[in-house]
């Protein structure tokens, strides 16, 4: 069993502890490193592959300084549904694909069902990425909360469900597009477009602005 393979596998036990065992629930501190690769009977590189893994799900978060917890935000009896983890370096096409059937349907949804109060946090963080954008400032984490405020705002659980999944394609959309001054001016101008049509509650325009937002990302990263 390679590295990689067995990484993927230490991730799904983690999964395991926090879903079935219930061993770690969300806000919990994970044991240090230490403890529980010898747990584990790993070696502590294999040990942060895992780790790193169930970041990108949006399943950990590490807080410098202080450790490594389970993120507040995840429902942990549902996560048995989500089984992302099979390969963490999943190729950005499928990645792109997956969200191009996604995403334009969840801004649909989310310009229809969105309270006033939900359309408000979507918009503030849409904001913050413009923010970001203009400052050459690392977008990843806002942008991640700005389609995840809207997949929340469809009032579908599934969608929350899978948002994990999606993450991980924006992540590496934006590693990938960082040096593309292009792709900075598409993300501004479809961003404030998607913006737009949700303020005015057009379903419609919202999902073709979302279609146009990861078509362009895909041109521009020749997916």
């Amino acid at each position: 069993m390679g590295e990689k393979r067995l990484s993927d596998s230490v991730a799904e036990q983690i999964l395991t502890m926090i879903t079935m065992e219930k061993r770690f629930g969300p806000g919990d501190k994970l044991p240090n490193e230490n403890e529980l690769s010898k747990e584990l009977e790993i070696s502590r590189t294999t040990l942060r592959e895992a780790v790193r893994a169930l970041v990108a799900n949006g399943i950990l978060e590490i807080q410098r300084g202080r450790g490594t917890f389970v993120s507040q935000g995840i429902d942990a009896d549902h996560l048995e549904f989500l089984t992302p983890l099979k390969d963490a370096g999943v190729n950005a096409g499928d990645l792109y694909e997956m969200r191009l059937i996604f995403e334009p349907e969840a801004a649909y949804y989310a310009a229809m069902r969105a309270s006033d109060t939900e359309l408000k946090q979507i918009l503030a963080y849409g904001r913050r990425v413009e923010d970001k954008i203009q400052k050459n400032e690392d977008r990843t984490e806002v942008e991640q909360l700005f389609h995840r405020s809207i997949a929340k705002a469809t009032h579908n659980e599934f969608m929350n469900q899978l948002m994990p999944v999606i993450y991980q394609g924006i992540g590496q959309g934006v590693t990938l597009s960082r040096q593309k001054e292009m792709a900075v001016k598409d993300t501004l101008n479809d961003h404030r477009l998607i913006m737009e049509f949700l303020e005015a509650r057009n379903a419609e325009g919202a999902r073709s602005a979302m279609r146009i937002h990861i078509l362009h990302a895909m041109k521009e990263l020749n997916i």
